[in-house]
């Protein structure tokens, strides 16, 4: 998605975008500081830097490599909440809902603030915002948003796969500093293929990605 998201014209409805990426890329948060990531690194490794306008740390997406959708809600729509610790919980609950249906059990919403940690400035998966999904202690969907004049933009992402290396390593780190993060991440998040007990052939992620994003869309209020 191009330019500004949504059209002026379409400002006052609820819009959902599936988005998907032509190469792998790090997307930073709208406040994360560029000195945080190594150009050199991410050069080497073929993996581009975009920036989101929301908060938050960065987050690696690659083809057929996670489902990442954005909600736009407008100002006085029912599911608009001033309150910025609630507003997120109810696409939570779409998520849980959606999941559930494909057979993943033990999800939960996080309702209150954000809990972040030592690594969460730097990596989203590394902290807990309002409204994100978890299962077993691990999390499974982040969730952020940028709010207007006009209403409230959701960026949800969930992996495929969980390896926290893949964005420590592109991180201004020293080699001690990168084996502490890497470790220290393993058990803080997980992917759709471990929780829908799916495996890494290309046509069964893509496959995956396309059953995720459809139960979303069907659980949407």
């Amino acid at each position: 998605m191009c330019g500004r998201w949504p059209a002026t014209e379409d400002l006052h409805h609820r819009i959902v975008a599936t988005c998907h990426v032509a190469g792998a890329t790090l997307v930073l948060g709208s406040t994360q500081r560029l000195e945080t990531v190594s150009a050199a690194r991410c050069e080497q490794h073929g993996v581009g830097i975009a920036r989101r306008p929301a908060g938050g740390g960065a987050v690696m997406v690659a083809p057929q490599a996670q489902v990442w959708m954005d909600f736009w809600v407008p100002r006085g729509d029912p599911l608009w909440e001033d309150d910025v610790v609630l507003s997120t919980r109810w696409l939570g609950k779409v998520w849980v809902r959606a999941l559930g249906l494909l057979g993943v059990e033990g999800l939960w919403v996080h309702e209150g603030r954000s809990v972040e940690t030592e690594w969460s400035g730097s990596v989203c998966f590394a902290g807990l915002g309002p409204g994100e999904v978890s299962v077993a202690g691990a999390k499974l969907v982040g969730i952020c948003q940028r709010r207007t004049r006009e209403g409230a933009r959701f960026f949800t992402i969930s992996t495929l796969s969980w390896d926290p290396s893949v964005v420590v390593r592109l991180l201004c780190l020293d080699q001690e500093a990168e084996e502490r993060a890497t470790c220290d991440l393993l058990g803080s998040a997980t992917g759709l293929s471990e929780v829908m007990g799916a495996r890494d052939r290309a046509w069964e992620r893509r496959s995956m990605v396309e059953a995720v994003e459809r139960q979303v869309l069907l659980c949407l209020p």
